[in-house]
C-alpha cells in the first residue's frame, strides 16, 4: 500500500524535530523533543523560529517585570499584614489581590529560562506549572476585583446596610479561591480543556486553538465566567458609585445654595473627602488597568476558538501576555502613590525611601479610618 506508507512517512516527519528544519529556515518546534511535540498546537509549528534577539529581549523584559512586581506586591502584602491601621476587613481583599499578583510573577522564571534557551526547554511539566499558576492568579485577581468593587459600592452607596466584618471578608476570600481552582484543575487534569504552549513556545496557557466542540465550549465558558462576569460586576458597581457621588455632590450644592453658604462641608470633612477621593481614584485606575490588560487576551482566545486563526501569529500573542505582566508590575506602585495611609506606613518602616505623607489630622484620620479602609484600592494582575 504505497499511499498508506507515504501517509505514514509524512505523519512521522511532522513529529520528528529534525523535520522542522530546512535549508533556509528553522520552524518553531525544531528543537523540541519528539515526546513533547504532540502537546504543541499544530498552528504554531508552521511559523519560522523568531530571531534569538527577540527571545533575549523578552527574557530581559520579564526579568524587569519580575523584580518590580515581586518587590511592589511583596511590600503591599507585608505592610497591610503588619500595620494595625491597615488590618481592616476590606483590606483582606487587597492582600488577596496582591497575593494573586505575586503568584502571577513567581512563575516567570520558567518563561525567562525558556527565552534564553530559545524554546520549549522546560518541557511539558514546566508548561503545566506555568499555566496552572497563571490561571489561578489571573482568574483569582478578576474575582477579587469584583469583590472589592462590591465592597466599595456597599461602603459608599449603602453605608448603613451590612457592614463588612473580618469573618465575612475571609469567607468571601475563601469563596473566591473555591471559584478559581476548578478553572485551573480541569485543564490541568485534561478533564475539560488543556494547557498548551503558545506564541514562541516559551509561555503556556489554556488551549484556545483546538477545533473541537468540547474545546470551544470550554473557551466560551471560561471567557464568560472568568472575564465577562467579573468585568460586568466591576463596571456596574463602579458606575453606581460614580452615579451616587455625583448625585450626592449635586444635593449638597443645592442645599448650600438654599442656605446661602458656599459649602456645607467643614474643613475636616473637606480634608477627609480629599483622602477618600485619592483612594477612589487609585481604585478606578487599578481596575481600569486590569480590564485593559486582560481584554486583549480574552479577544485573542475568542479569535483562536471561533475566528480567523491566521490573525494569531506568535509575535501577536506575546503582546497580551506582556500587558498582563506589566499591570501586575505597575499596580502596587500606582497604589503606593495614591493611598495616603499606605504611604504613611511605608514611611514608618522604610524611612530611606524618603516618602513624605501626612494625613489631615489624627482626629480626621481616625474618624475616616473605617471609610478609607473600606474604599482602599486593589493591586491587580
Amino acid at each position: 500500500m504505497p499511499f498508506l506508507e507515504h501517509l505514514s512517512d509524512n505523519f512521522t516527519a511532522v513529529l520528528r524535530p529534525e523535520a522542522r528544519l530546512s535549508a533556509e529556515t528553522r520552524y518553531l518546534g525544531w528543537n523540541v523533543a519528539p515526546e513533547d511535540l504532540p502537546h504543541i498546537p499544530e498552528h504554531w509549528l508552521k511559523y519560522p523560529e523568531p530571531e534569538a534577539s527577540l527571545h533575549f529581549l523578552l527574557g530581559l523584559l520579564y526579568i524587569a517585570f519580575t523584580v518590580f512586581a515581586l518587590v511592589g506586591n511583596g511590600l503591599v502584602i507585608w505592610v497591610f499584614s503588619s500595620a494595625k491601621s491597615l488590618r481592616t476587613p476590606s483590606n483582606v481583599f487587597v492582600v488577596n489581590l496582591a497575593v494573586c499578583d505575586f503568584l502571577m510573577m513567581v512563575k516567570t522564571p520558567i518563561f525567562i529560562y525558556n527565552s534564553f534557551t530559545k524554546g520549549f526547554s522546560t518541557g511539558f511539566l514546566g508548561c503545566q506549572i506555568f499555566a496552572f499558576i497563571g490561571s489561578l492568579s489571573g482568574i483569582g485577581a478578576s474575582a477579587t476585583n469584583a469583590c472589592i468593587a462590591y465592597d466599595r459600592y456597599n461602603t459608599i452607596a449603602r453605608p448603613f446596610e451590612g457592614k463588612l466584618t473580618h469573618t465575612k471578608a475571609i469567607f468571601i476570600t475563601c469563596m473566591v479561591w473555591a471559584y478559581t481552582f476548578p478553572w485551573a484543575i480541569l485543564p490541568l487534569m485534561e478533564i475539560w480543556g488543556r494547557f498548551v504552549p503558545e506564541g514562541y513556545l516559551t509561555s503556556c496557557t489554556f488551549d484556545y486553538l483546538t477545533n473541537t466542540f468540547d474545546n470551544r465550549m470550554f473557551v466560551g465558558t471560561i471567557f464568560t465566567f472568568s472575564y465577562v462576569l467579573p468585568m460586568s460586576l466591576i463596571i456596574y458597581y463602579y458606575s453606581q458609585i460614580v452615579s451616587h457621588v455625583v448625585n450626592h455632590e449635586k444635593a449638597l450644592r443645592e442645599q448650600a445654595k438654599k442656605m446661602n453658604v458656599d459649602s456645607l462641608r467643614s474643613n475636616q470633612n473637606q480634608a477627609n473627602t480629599s483622602v477618600e477621593v485619592r483612594i477612589a481614584k487609585a481604585a478606578i485606575t487599578v481596575c481600569f488597568l486590569f480590564v485593559a490588560s486582560w481584554t486583549p487576551y480574552a479577544v485573542l482566545a475568542l479569535i483562536g476558538a471561533f475566528g480567523d486563526k491566521t490573525l494569531l501569529t506568535p509575535g501577536v500573542t506575546m503582546f497580551p501576555a506582556c500587558a498582563c505582566k506589566f499591570v501586575a508590575c505597575l499596580d502596587p506602585y500606582v497604589y503606593a502613590i495614591s493611598h495616603p495611609r499606605y504611604r504613611v506606613e511605608l514611611q514608618k518602616r522604610l524611612p530611606w525611601l524618603a516618602i513624605t505623607e501626612s494625613l489631615p489630622s489624627d482626629s480626621a484620620s481616625t474618624a475616616t479610618d473605617a471609610t478609607t479602609a473600606n474604599t482602599s484600592a486593589p493591586v491587580s494582575s
